[in-house]
């Protein structure tokens, strides 16, 4: 059964950062793409980065040079590490993966005051 599990997020003023941390289980991490998506209410939810297997990223152009999605295959955890937060980056961000199937955590909340 896969897993996914969310820590990270919280409540930061523009301008500051939040660091999001996503454990994944009962998938060979090392050869999956991991994505972290973020929904608004009413809105569907959008690609905010990716990671492959090797270590090729995607940022949707919103927060291209202020975040960083990164892995640690040693401990099946993907990161997503937020800079120059702006009040639009405010959503509930989700961990994703695929494996035939798509497998979403359960979700963190950023919000960020202006």
């Amino acid at each position: 059964q896969v897993q996914l599990v969310e820590s990270g997020g919280g409540l930061v003023q523009a301008g500051g950062s939040l660091a999001l941390s996503c454990a994944a289980s009962g998938i060979i991490f090392s050869n999956v793409v991991m994505g972290w998506y973020r929904q608004t209410p009413g809105n569907q939810r959008e690609l905010v980065a990716s990671i492959t297997s090797g270590g090729s990223t995607y940022y949707v152009d919103s927060v291209k040079g202020r975040f960083t999605i990164s892995r640690d295959n040693s401990k099946n955890t993907v990161f997503l590490q937020m800079n120059s937060l702006k009040p639009e980056d405010t959503a509930v961000y989700y961990c994703h993966t695929r494996n035939g199937l798509n497998f979403w955590g359960q979700g963190t909340q950023v919000t960020v005051s202006s």
